[in-house]
Protein backbone atom coordinates (compact mmCIF):
# COMPACT_ATOMS: atom_id res chain seq x y z
CA UNK A 1 0.00 0.00 0.00
CA UNK A 2 2.73 2.40 0.45
CA UNK A 3 3.16 2.48 -3.53
CA UNK A 4 0.31 4.29 -3.94
CA UNK A 5 0.73 7.94 -4.02
CA UNK A 6 -0.98 9.50 -1.20
CA UNK A 7 -3.41 11.86 -2.89
CA UNK A 8 -4.44 8.81 -4.77
CA UNK A 9 -5.51 7.39 -1.26
CA UNK A 10 -7.05 10.43 -0.16
CA UNK A 11 -9.08 10.54 -3.45
CA UNK A 12 -9.73 7.08 -3.00
CA UNK A 13 -11.57 7.68 0.34
CA UNK A 14 -13.12 11.47 0.07
CA UNK A 15 -14.54 10.90 -3.92
CA UNK A 16 -16.81 7.81 -2.72
CA UNK A 17 -17.69 9.33 0.46
CA UNK A 18 -18.55 12.23 -1.14
CA UNK A 19 -21.15 10.32 -3.92
CA UNK A 20 -22.96 8.62 -1.04
CA UNK A 21 -23.20 11.73 0.88
CA UNK A 22 -24.68 13.24 -2.08
CA UNK A 23 -27.31 10.31 -2.37
CA UNK A 24 -27.66 9.63 1.66
CA UNK A 25 -28.71 13.54 1.51
CA UNK A 26 -30.87 13.19 -0.95
CA UNK A 27 -32.64 10.40 0.47
CA UNK A 28 -32.60 11.70 3.89
CA UNK A 29 -34.18 15.20 3.05
CA UNK A 30 -36.76 13.54 1.02
CA UNK A 31 -38.16 11.90 4.02
CA UNK A 32 -37.67 14.33 6.60
CA UNK A 33 -38.73 18.23 6.06
CA UNK A 34 -36.01 20.57 7.81
CA UNK A 35 -38.65 23.29 8.60
CA UNK A 36 -40.34 20.36 10.52
CA UNK A 37 -37.33 19.36 12.42
CA UNK A 38 -36.00 22.48 13.50
CA UNK A 39 -39.17 24.18 13.83
CA UNK A 40 -37.63 26.00 17.00
CA UNK A 41 -34.15 27.14 15.40
CA UNK A 42 -33.64 29.98 12.90
CA UNK A 43 -32.19 27.58 10.24
CA UNK A 44 -32.39 27.58 6.45
CA UNK A 45 -33.29 24.58 4.41
CA UNK A 46 -30.31 25.29 2.23
CA UNK A 47 -28.39 25.23 5.73
CA UNK A 48 -29.98 21.85 6.91
CA UNK A 49 -29.00 20.59 3.45
CA UNK A 50 -25.57 21.50 3.73
CA UNK A 51 -25.22 20.76 7.39
CA UNK A 52 -26.59 17.22 6.64
CA UNK A 53 -24.51 16.34 3.35
CA UNK A 54 -21.01 18.01 5.31
CA UNK A 55 -22.00 15.10 8.56
CA UNK A 56 -23.14 12.22 5.88
CA UNK A 57 -19.90 13.25 3.95
CA UNK A 58 -17.78 12.79 7.32
CA UNK A 59 -19.54 9.46 8.17
CA UNK A 60 -18.62 7.85 5.01
CA UNK A 61 -14.69 9.02 5.02
CA UNK A 62 -14.39 7.64 8.37
CA UNK A 63 -15.72 4.50 7.25
CA UNK A 64 -13.57 4.20 4.08
CA UNK A 65 -10.69 5.25 6.32
CA UNK A 66 -11.54 2.76 8.99
CA UNK A 67 -11.56 -0.40 6.33
CA UNK A 68 -7.93 1.23 5.06
CA UNK A 69 -7.22 0.60 8.54
CA UNK A 70 -8.05 -2.51 9.33
CA UNK A 71 -6.27 -3.51 5.81
CA UNK A 72 -3.00 -2.65 6.55
CA UNK A 73 -2.34 -5.28 9.44
CA UNK A 74 -3.45 -8.19 7.31
CA UNK A 75 -0.74 -7.04 5.08
CA UNK A 76 1.83 -7.06 8.11
CA UNK A 77 0.67 -10.51 9.52
CA UNK A 78 1.68 -11.76 6.08
CA UNK A 79 5.11 -10.17 5.53
CA UNK A 80 5.88 -11.67 8.71
CA UNK A 81 4.10 -14.96 8.48
CA UNK A 82 6.46 -14.76 4.79
CA UNK A 83 9.56 -13.48 6.87
CA UNK A 84 9.42 -16.40 9.48
CA UNK A 85 8.43 -18.89 6.44
CA UNK A 86 11.93 -18.02 5.57
CA UNK A 87 14.12 -17.77 8.07
CA UNK A 88 12.42 -21.43 9.52
CA UNK A 89 13.78 -22.80 5.82
CA UNK A 90 17.07 -21.45 6.33
CA UNK A 91 16.94 -23.10 9.31
CA UNK A 92 16.01 -26.12 8.49
CA UNK A 93 18.61 -26.04 5.40
CA UNK A 94 21.36 -25.22 7.57
CA UNK A 95 21.15 -28.12 10.22
CA UNK A 96 20.21 -30.44 7.23
CA UNK A 97 23.71 -29.04 6.15
CA UNK A 98 25.47 -29.54 9.47
CA UNK A 99 24.00 -33.13 9.79
CA UNK A 100 25.59 -34.19 6.66
CA UNK A 101 28.86 -32.69 7.37
CA UNK A 102 28.99 -34.72 10.90
CA UNK A 103 27.66 -37.66 9.26
CA UNK A 104 30.63 -37.01 6.30
CA UNK A 105 33.22 -36.55 8.69
CA UNK A 106 32.09 -39.35 10.69
CA UNK A 107 32.88 -41.72 7.81
CA UNK A 108 36.19 -40.30 7.43
CA UNK A 109 36.97 -41.72 10.17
Amino acid sequence: MNAIPLIQRVVAVLWPAFVMAGIATILFTTVFDPAILFIEHDISRLGFYTITFFLFWLFGALTAIATCYFLKPCEAINKARERAKAEAIEIATEAAQAVADSKASAEKN
